[in-house]
């Protein structure tokens, strides 16, 4: 697929994924499970490099929900050491692709220093206009639309509440909804991404687990995506 493909509305303006399986893909190989999320961040990289060369102007990752909190210690404390590495060792090589880097969640709970370096990447590829990769750490679709609520009751906000009002408070509001979910390693549930945002959001599934997910596995889900007519709620009688 091509940018035409893009421009027609062949691909989607905005991809999100849900990267799912690392500690299945990690047992099946008598790995601990920090090495599947080593793997999986790894292929962050790799996945990238296709999404913009497939011309997907915006693509978001699931990375670490509100819920994963109540993971072990030990997982959890791998996990934010693993971000401190991948922020700090591949900001470059993600800024060489024309992508600016994002981060979307809550801040609360996240170490200070690893805060600090989120916003350092932030800060050195918010000149990148090729393709937003936004990381989503710290979220949780129930805790944005309740911080949206809550910022507008801070704000006085008076009298019925649109839509528009509350997009505005949102964590990324210039972004446009995701036109395609992927969900690797089999399961069939959203587990509270992008809640808002994927009311028309279409839906892939795959068996594959997020470390194995290639550049094959990507194309069959932009194919898929690509053969569908989308109503946005409309029913098909």
């Amino acid at each position: 697929m091509s940018r035409n493909a893009a421009d027609n509305g062949k691909i989607p303006r905005h991809l999100a994924i849900i990267l799912d399986g690392n500690g299945r893909w990690a047992r099946r190989r008598g790995l601990p499970r920090l090495m599947g999320h080593r793997a999986g961040l790894r292929k962050l990289e790799e996945m990238v490099h296709l999404v913009k060369r497939e011309g997907i102007r915006y693509f978001s990752v699931y990375a670490f929900s509100t819920e994963n909190w109540n993971r072990p210690k030990m997982e959890v404390d791998g996990l934010m050491s693993l971000f401190r590495f991948y922020i700090r060792r591949k900001v470059e090589a993600i800024k060489a692709e024309g992508a600016r880097i994002r981060f979307c969640g809550r801040n609360d709970k996240l170490p200070p220093d690893l805060l600090e370096q989120m916003r350092w990447a932030e800060e050195r590829t918010k000149d990148e206009t090729v393709l937003d990769f936004i990381l989503c750490i710290n979220y949780g679709g129930r805790a944005e639309i309740m911080d949206a609520i809550n910022a507008m009751m801070k704000e006085g906000h008076e009298g019925p509440v649109t839509e528009e009002d509350l997009r505005r408070h949102f964590y990324l509001p210039d972004v446009p909804d995701p036109d395609l979910i992927v969900r690797t390693s089999g399961e069939l549930r959203l587990s509270n991404f992008w809640l808002w945002e994927s009311a028309y959001s279409e839906f892939y599934f795959t068996d594959i687990h997020w470390p194995d997910f290639d550049e094959t596995a990507l194309k069959a889900a932009l194919e898929n995506y690509a053969e569908r007519e989308r109503r946005y709620g409309g029913l098909k009688l």
